[in-house]
């Protein structure tokens, strides 16, 4: 794995991306970096992975390896800190909402605004350089990329429609000009798109499957949107067949949806590594080290 101070694994659900960020996590904290791995998932699996029982906060696994396990009332507090109430002044003009309720919508309702203000967050710990590692274990970045936009289509908006922005030209609690506030909301956004573009190694994990194949090549045109380069792919849960007529069918199978992500990785110079299919669950740090063994061998490093 090509080593960056942080690293997000995206992917969609269920192809084994928090277990390749907890191997990872893992792996460079053993080689006596301070790491922490973050999760954003909705439906979060790392304190499962590390068999932790309190992750409501930061929790200390390893000497030098922590986890943290980031849910909505995180995102509301980011929400708060970055500009909530002044947004709210904005979007409240348009729509009769008291502001626990606008709150509650934008971060739980709409989507990736959660994964915004969190990536924000990621950004500024990296910032403190407290931990050498950073490992962002999260859900599919199309969503967030397009949130981050959100600003400055409100602004565009406003600009040709006179007619409402004469009625929002100043916030009726900060009595600064609406402009002025989505200005500075365009700016976080814009810093965190530089973040992502300059600081970011990207890992995609995926399955030998059509859907995934699919939408493997819908990730890569987002990312080129927004000018991400993706850094490499795992393609995981792969059978190695053993002499049962059922795993060599599936093995074939996944045979031909492999050879079509070699050929899109190909063309784009992205690094692949095959992780095998474990017969156990992955859980536990001695069935992550075997894991890791994988995602790090030097015969095709990740």
């Amino acid at each position: 794995m090509e080593q960056n101070n942080i690293t997000v694994f995206a992917g969609k659900g269920g192809v084994g991306k928090t277990t390749c960020a907890a191997a990872a996590a893992l792996h460079y904290a053993r080689c006596g970096q301070r790491t922490l791995v973050i999760s954003t998932d909705p439906t979060p699996s790392l304190a499962d992975i590390f068999e932790i029982t309190d992750s409501c906060q930061m929790t200390r696994v390893t000497d030098y390896l922590f986890m943290h396990e980031l849910g909505l009332n995180e995102i509301k507090q980011m929400w708060e800190t970055k500009f909530g109430k002044e947004v709210f002044e904005v979007f409240s003009s348009f729509v009769a909402i008291e502001y626990p309720e606008f709150v509650d919508f934008m971060t739980s309702i709409l989507p990736g605004l959660g994964d915004e203000f969190m990536l924000d967050y990621i950004r500024q710990l990296s910032q403190k350089n407290d931990m050498d590692v950073i490992i962002w274990d999260t859900a599919p970045l199309g969503q967030t990329l397009a949130l981050l936009e959100t600003p400055t289509m409100l602004r565009q908006h406003l600009k040709m429609a006179p007619r409402i922005y004469s009625k929002l030209k100043i916030g009726s609690q900060s009595r600064q000009p609406v402009m002025e506030i989505l200005k500075r909301w365009e700016q976080l956004s814009a810093a965190n798109i530089d973040f992502l573009r300059n600081d970011v190694n990207f890992c995609t994990v995926t399955i030998a499957e059509a859907l995934a194949v699919n939408q493997l090549k819908g990730v890569f045109e987002e990312m080129n949107k927004y000018g991400l380069k993706p850094g490499q792919i795992i393609v995981n849960n792969l059978v190695q067949a053993d002499g049962s007529a059922f795993l060599a069918g599936k093995a074939k199978q996944q045979k031909h949806y492999l050879q079509q992500i070699r050929e899109i990785t190909s063309e784009l110079s992205i690094a692949v590594t095959e992780i095998p299919m474990f017969s156990g669950e992955i859980k536990g740090l001695e069935m992550l080290s075997q894991f890791e063994s994988h995602l790090f061998r030097t015969d095709k490093a990740v």
